[in-house]
């Protein structure tokens, strides 16, 4: 990565008057977004375009047709829309704290909430002007306008979504640097070639975190199917998603090696979550639909008990509690004598293989439904005798947290590349550094 301090800088500065924006060059001006942008107000009515776009903190403005494209709902009357251009740019009045803006590559139909910004001048380039808009710094600058119900800070520093509306009287009163052209046209050009650079790096480490789940779900797969002794002999269990397994296991129902606990709730007890990054314990908050609003249905939990999620078993929600605590009814929370840390891992086996999905009609699109008891007490499960599965747990725990470790790395690079990259731009758009053709060309 590129040090910043050793770029060349502009010789001379002034105070811009904003805390976010801080020192620029005394060559620029500093100018309110209206003197920059106009507001589209273009009305889908008569209808003129079918083509929705949607607007998300991950992919900018997409088309709606386009899978995975994250956004709002459509609604069923698009002639309640606004018509966007492309090189609008595209900004959710409710979101855009958080990162919901984009410059638009399409021409199409827009949600009321959207605000579409456009410019007729000749000295303002857009593609430079989208990066200030996608700056933290000026989206957290925003708070002091937003209207709404509350903001919260993850633990990785970034704000989370809670709607707060930022109104165009407000965004028409805030200021931005203003470069001349050429120098828009430089800073652009340098920061899509570095961006782009910093992007690919993240790309590789992304696939090698890939990569390493992969590994994981290869060495469980074996392990929990195969046994640790390859030279066993082995024999066809009739079912399609196991295959062969050596001959001297045996195959059970759920129903007849777990016991469904039925706790009471704890008294002051934790809110304890199962998902498919394992078990977590929350204090006083609730996450993002992993736990219910109402805690009246809740049961209590011990520290070491198997726990499957009834409708996200399918992705893998199934760990052995690390926490007392209460969760959901919608999981449940089971004992055996056999050894749980097996069968935990040999249900998340199941989840790798989609067994779930195959052999569960959902009642959500992407899901499958295990919350009855009776219903899972039919999965069948592979038992080995309990030292082989005391030895396939001992191999399994070690292997998978030599994996976990290097996968934390990478996960942690990919937060610095993120965190400098966010820095890089907010440095390069601000005028902290200065952009020479030469720079572009390298």
């Amino acid at each position: 990565m590129e040090s910043l301090t050793l770029m060349p800088k502009y010789e001379v500065y002034k105070n811009s008057g904003e805390d976010w924006i801080g020192d620029i060059p005394s060559g620029w001006e500093l100018v309110p977004i209206r003197s920059i942008f106009k507001f589209r107000n273009e009305k889908n009515s008569p209808v003129k375009t079918e083509e929705i776009l949607s607007l998300s903190i991950a992919n900018g403005v997409t088309k709606y047709s386009d899978k995975g494209r994250g956004g709002n709902k459509r609604k069923d009357d698009i002639s309640a829309y606004k018509i966007a251009h492309p090189k609008d740019i595209v900004l959710n009045s409710m979101n855009v704290i958080v990162g919901a803006v984009g410059m638009s590559k399409y021409h199409g139909a827009i949600s009321p909430v959207y605000y579409a910004l456009y410019t007729e001048s000749e000295d303002v380039l857009v593609e430079y002007y989208e990066k200030i808009f996608l700056n933290e710094g000026f989206q957290r600058g925003l708070l002091k306008f937003g209207k709404g119900i509350l903001i919260k800070l993850s633990g990785t520093g970034k704000l989370n979504t809670i709607r707060m509306k930022v109104s165009t009287d407000d965004l028409k009163s805030l200021y931005f640097p203003k470069p001349p052209i050429a120098e828009q046209n430089l800073i652009f050009s340098f920061l899509d070639k570095k961006t782009a650079q910093i992007d690919e790096a993240i790309s590789i480490k992304e696939q090698q975190i890939n990569l390493l789940k992969e590994r994981n779900q290869i060495i469980i797969h074996k392990a929990v199917t195969q046994g640790l002794n390859s030279n066993v002999l082995m024999k066809d269990t009739g079912i399609d998603w196991i295959g062969k397994i050596p001959e001297h296991w045996d195959i059970s129902l759920a129903k007849h090696i777990l016991k469904k606990l039925n706790r009471p709730r704890k008294k002051n007890g934790d809110t304890v979550i199962c998902s498919n990054h394992g078990c977590s314990k929350l204090l006083g908050e609730v996450n993002q639909g992993l736990v219910s609003l109402t805690q009246h249905d809740y049961q209590g939990v011990d520290e070491g008990d198997l726990l499957v999620h009834g409708m996200d078993a399918w992705h893998g929600a199934i760990a052995i509690s690390e926490h007392t605590g209460d969760c959901t009814s919608v999981v449940h929370v089971c004992d055996s004598h056999f050894n749980k840390v097996y069968i935990a891992y040999f249900l998340k086996m199941l989840a790798i293989m989609n067994v779930y999905k195959v052999i569960s009609n959902g009642v959500r699109g992407n899901t499958s439904d295990f919350r009855s008891w009776s219903k899972f007490g039919e999965i069948q499960i592979i038992l080995p005798p309990m030292d082989e599965q005391a030895a396939i747990v001992e191999l399994l725990s070690k292997q998978i947290q030599d994996t976990e470790r290097a996968i934390e790395m990478f996960q942690n690079q990919i937060v610095a590349l993120k965190e400098y990259k966010a820095s890089f731009i907010h440095t390069v758009v601000t005028g902290k550094v200065k952009v020479t053709p030469e720079m572009v060309e390298q």
